[in-house]
């Protein structure tokens, strides 16, 4: 039988399972208080869950300012990554965020990270510059990526 896949709006109740996506993810993650004034105090913060079998196993997090996004952070739970689930839940946020009026996307990504840029350009996705030492944890360059939403 298939697991039943679904994306939705995070919640509150939800921040226990995401924390263990977020610290098998990151090697600087995010406290739960972090995800908590994200989603209790931040009017621009939109996250959304991917949830398999009724268990998280990814998020995805966003600022939506007038008519820009820009993803604050994405992550998928190691024991699924390359089975497209990624891709599922982007391309899920780019009609979400179409859907709100956004004309333009953007990210960054670790510039050793050459397997999300190359999802990310499959989406339309184009270097638009390097933040330097903007990881914390390591001091790694980032490269910002943005796409225009309304030219596709």
């Amino acid at each position: 039988m298939m697991a039943e896949t679904i994306i939705r709006k995070m919640e509150i109740a939800d921040i226990e399972q995401v924390m263990k996506v977020e610290e098998a993810s990151f090697d600087s993650p995010w406290t739960k208080e972090m995800f908590y004034q994200e989603l209790s105090e931040n009017n621009h913060a939109h996250y959304l869950v991917l949830q398999m079998d009724k268990e998280v196993i990814g998020y995805v997090g966003l600022w939506i300012v007038l008519d820009d996004a820009q993803v604050t952070n994405i992550a998928i739970m190691p024991d699924y990554r390359g089975k497209g689930l990624g891709k599922m839940l982007f391309q899920y946020t780019l009609h979400y965020v179409i859907n709100l009026g956004v004309k333009r996307l953007s990210l960054e990504v670790r510039v050793s990270n050459i397997v999300a840029q190359r999802m990310y350009r499959r989406f339309g996705l184009v270097p638009g510059g390097i933040r330097k030492n903007y990881y914390k944890d390591n001091q790694e360059d980032a490269l910002v990526m943005w796409v225009n939403l309304n030219e596709s």
